[in-house]
């Protein structure tokens, strides 16, 4: 599907799980349309559509016709670029905070409403126009507080639908006009020996309790998805930055596009991206990155990349994609939501007939407890349970530097037994680094002849020994840089040669001198390099590809989540088997090509192992591809980042338990929200019937109903918030 495009859109009006059916349902007939997933949590639906056969317009109508409305970029024919992007998103916060400031008059005013009606009601003792006073007191709370019920029942009714709005319209609705006409035709009932009974404090505290807990859960549910805002929140203010063009970015200034520094140094803050708190020096050649946060330094930097190109901007698609996608088992969750409000509705009924046949005062009876029924069950914990939970553990993933491709990648990542690791640019930092340099000479000029010799040789181990004698602490026997081979010639396979005055030294593998430490060198994987003059030996230089520093601890932290750890390289034998006892990796395979990789992940696999594949080079794809859950390194290959189900922005392969604790915690607090809100409803809605009321000794009312219905949701998306506090 080359002509298939995905877009994230804000979707308004959904309050239940059914919302978010009948929303997805209908994008999901819309022409042109090849999947739609709607999320309750963001209140977003995640669109893949043919642009020449749907557009943003059409999928609004599409999402208006089901009852609900979807916000669109105002240009339908034009591609959205970023500016339109943070349109949207400025456009939903604006909606978001409009019915939020709506939600909470409303309430405030209902509970307010509720405690009068309850006062009057309860407290005061009976006097002329008590009933009155109760009966307006109720209508402001129902007519006005309670408007959003009826209105929103009503759009789903004509469309053929029934949500939770449905439920607590009929509920509220019910016990109210009971009121009303037990207040003005008391004598239908006390004609027949029954009393004329108000319900007014019910209907006044169901709505009261009902705009309370959605309340508190809009508060909640909006700090789940505050990762994308916050990031969002990081584009840089400057819009006019070309692709190819030099920018000055003063102290205190966020870096207005991806690019390579061209002159000055300072430190950038990039945890924004990376979840490393620790600022990141940069020089010229650095590379730099869109949204950071420049230090006291002033850089100059030609801009690579920018607007959508950037790598915020790619971070911010990938996290909506990942937030609006759902898990598995979500899907299971649903088709169970779309017959749960007929199911509530169906038993609301035959409690109404059933206690109106069984009891002589049954009519009043089964009325009150089909509104309990109605009130009680709660389809919005059921809608909530998984997807709060996803968006909270994938917004967390992303501010600490995990960028996770999907739900099902997150679900996956918590049944991981076993992780394979790529070696280079994984494990060790993937550039050569010289670990030790013995002078074998007191002569002063020496080493600035080396650092000068290398630094010529255009060899990349050239350049490590340049780099580590042009460090900030050399060696003792350093002077001067004022050294000046008369010529400098690398020898095909063999190093590299100069003249200084009028002497010839080389740098190479070779020595005219043995050097006993070499041989223990090589056995701990270093490349040896010496340093002579053709009789005695100056210098030996051991080489390594360098463990990262946190590549120990990581190692160390999966073995304590009882996950076994392999390392897979490319690399020789020594080099692998070194880097391993280094790291305390106890599986090791090397002189592994991309077939074998492929078939290693194959073998676990045929073990019954959840392999979970850590790489960051092309070479490494295959492996990635064919893994459980694969893990690309961020300043890897766009090849492996692209085949991952995971990217780690930073490359700290410390990050790896991180993300299986969190997709573990995840999983944990779905089944834990899953579970309340099953047993939640599978114990409420019967007790709601007053079948069990000779049992238990009492009767569920209406009032207490509405509240366990509230907090029913609201604890769902507080436990799921859980997921924001970061845990070591």
């Amino acid at each position: 599907m080359a002509n298939t495009v995905r877009k994230n859109f804000p979707v308004t009006g959904m309050g239940c799980a059914a919302c978010v059916a009948r929303v997805q349902k209908a994008l999901q007939q819309s022409p042109g349309v090849h999947e739609a997933e709607v999320s309750l949590a963001s209140n977003s639906a995640r669109i893949d559509y043919d642009p020449a056969v749907a557009s943003p317009a059409t999928l609004r109508r599409s999402v208006q016709d089901a009852g609900y409305d979807m916000i669109v970029p105002e240009d339908e024919d034009a591609d959205p670029d970023l500016s339109e992007e943070e349109s949207l998103a400025a456009q939903a916060e604006q909606a978001h905070e409009r019915a939020f400031r709506s939600l909470r008059r409303d309430a405030l005013l209902a509970i307010f409403l509720a405690v009068a009606v309850m006062a009057v009601g309860m407290a005061a003792p009976d006097f002329p126009g008590k009933g009155w006073i109760l009966a307006a007191l109720a209508a402001v709370s129902v007519l006005w507080c309670g408007r959003r019920f009826f209105s929103v029942a009503w759009k789903q009714a004509v469309h053929g639908h029934a949500g939770m709005d449905t439920l607590v319209a009929l509920s509220v609705g019910i016990s109210f006009l009971l009121s009303l006409f037990n207040l003005l035709f008391p004598q239908v009932w006390t004609s027949r020996g029954l009393e004329a009974g108000l319900y007014f404090e019910s209907s006044a505290m169901i709505v009261g309790f009902i705009l309370l807990g959605r309340l508190l859960e809009e508060r909640a549910k909006h700090r789940t998805t505050r990762a994308v805002r916050a990031l969002i929140g990081l584009q840089p203010e400057r819009k006019d930055v070309r692709r190819g063009q030099t920018v000055q970015v003063l102290p205190g200034e966020r870096i207005p596009a991806d690019g390579t520094v061209l002159g000055g140094s300072s430190y950038v803050d990039e945890s924004m991206l990376t979840g490393e708190p620790v600022a990141v020096f940069k020089e010229a050649g650095s590379t730099v990155y869109a949204g950071t946060l420049n230090g006291r330094g002033a850089l100059t930097l030609r801009a690579d990349q920018v607007g959508r190109d950037t790598m915020l901007s790619a971070i911010i698609r990938m996290v909506q994609d990942a937030q609006g996608s759902k898990a598995r088992i979500q899907h299971t969750v649903d088709r169970v939501c779309a017959w749960f409000v007929p199911a509530v509705i169906l038993i609301a009924l035959l409690s109404l007939l059933g206690w109106t046949l069984l009891s002589p005062d049954g009519f009043v009876r089964g009325l009150l407890a089909a509104v309990t029924v109605l009130v009680v069950a709660c389809p919005c914990s059921l809608g909530l349970a998984t997807p709060t939970a996803l968006t909270a553990g994938i917004g967390r993933g992303a501010s600490d530097g995990i960028l996770i491709k999907d739900a099902d990648s997150l679900q996956l990542a918590a049944r991981i037994d076993t992780v394979v690791l790529d070696k280079t640019g994984t494990v060790t930092s993937g550039r050569p680094e010289v670990v030790e340099l013995r002078w074998l000479s007191s002569d002063p000029d020496l080493p600035a002849l080396l650092r000068e010799m290398e630094a010529r040789s255009g060899h990349p181990l050239g350049a490590a020994i340049a780099c580590a004698i042009a460090a900030p602490a050399p060696p003792a026997a350093f002077t001067s840089f004022n050294v000046q081979p008369t010529s400098v010639t690398a020898l095909l396979g063999e190093g590299v040669q100069g003249v200084w005055k009028g002497k010839t030294y080389y740098v190479g593998k070779n020595t005219p001198e043995r050097f006993e430490v070499a041989q223990r060198w090589r056995d701990a994987g270093r490349t040896v390099v010496y340093f002579h003059d053709g009789e005695h030996l100056l210098a030996a230089i051991a080489i390594a590809d360098a463990v990262k520093e946190d590549s120990r601890q990581a190692v160390r932290d999966l073995a304590r989540l009882g996950i076994t750890v392999h390392l897979l390289t490319g690399d020789h034998d020594a080099s692998a088997a070194a880097v391993a006892r280094e790291v305390g990796i106890p599986e090791v395979k090397a002189n592994a090509m991309p077939a074998d990789k492929v078939a290693y992940i194959k073998q676990l696999q045929a073990q019954g192992k959840r392999v979970a594949m850590v790489g960051d080079g092309i070479n490494d794809s295959a492996a990635l591809a064919q893994a459980d859950l694969s893990v690309a390194m961020g300043k890897g290959s766009d090849i492996a980042i692209h085949t991952a189900m995971a990217t780690i922005v930073s490359s700290s392969l410390a990050k790896i338990p991180e993300l299986i604790a969190l997709s573990r915690r995840t999983l944990r607090i779905i089944r834990e929200n899953l579970g309340w809100a099953f047993l939640y409803n599978l114990i409420a809605v019967p007790v709601a019937t007053g079948v069990f009321s000779d049992t238990l000794g009492f009767v569920l009312n209406p009032m207490v109903a509405a509240a366990a219905m509230a907090c029913s949701s609201v604890l769902v998306v507080s436990n799921s918030l859980r997921l924001l506090i970061k845990k070591p």
